[in-house]
């Protein structure tokens, strides 16, 4: 099935005020990491405690890891966003052991989230504020690379760096263009 991005500001908004006010630091992190790092969600379970620390005992400013997919290292600079979630995170849950994964199971304790349990979460965390569609783990993915291009104006050959996109034709499948756009282009191309 494939997925859509989330194009609202107000949904993303409602979206984790839903997340904080349920208390829930693993689940507001989980997707405010997921829509602003961009990684894939095998990358984001797979995080744990000390990825999230520096040298001094402080938030990172990055993210230092080797993407699953693709087995290259990647440097990730976690935004202002990312590192007040991370600092929620840890205030919230007290969690301190740096081996311990971040997005841990609740019924295994101390296993990270499967990859079918975290697709629900962000279908659940969808249909909580009234989204209409297809959503699911790539959705968080695919929300940084909209707004990326449609609120930053960043290129598709950025976006596509990014992401770690092999080919052009995989980074433009991401871009999430609506019909309302395509028409907005067809009036400007007025010969």
């Amino acid at each position: 099935m494939i997925v859509e991005p989330i194009t609202k500001k107000s949904a993303i908004r409602a979206i984790k005020r839903n997340l904080a006010d349920a208390k829930n630091p693993r689940d507001y992190l989980l997707f405010t990491l997921g829509i602003n790092t961009a990684l894939r969600i095998s990358d984001l379970l797979n995080l744990k405690v000390k990825d999230m620390i520096d040298t001094y005992g402080d938030t990172a400013k990055y993210l230092y890891l080797k993407i699953r997919k693709t087995r290259k290292n990647r440097k990730i600079k976690l935004n202002e966003n990312s590192r007040d979630a991370i600092e929620y995170y840890f205030k919230k849950t007290g969690i301190t052991d740096p081996n311990k994964y971040l997005f841990t199971s609740v019924r295994s304790k101390g296993l990270p989230l499967t990859r079918v349990r975290a697709f629900q979460l962000v279908r659940d965390w969808c249909e909580d504020v009234h989204l209409e569609g297809n959503y699911g783990c790539h959705t968080l993915r695919k929300t940084w690379g909209f707004f990326a291009r449609t609120e930053k104006g960043i290129s598709w050959e950025l976006i596509g760096q990014k992401l770690g996109h092999s080919s052009p034709s995989v980074t433009r499948r991401y871009l999430g263009i609506q019909q309302e756009e395509i028409s907005k282009v067809e009036d400007i191309v007025n010969l």
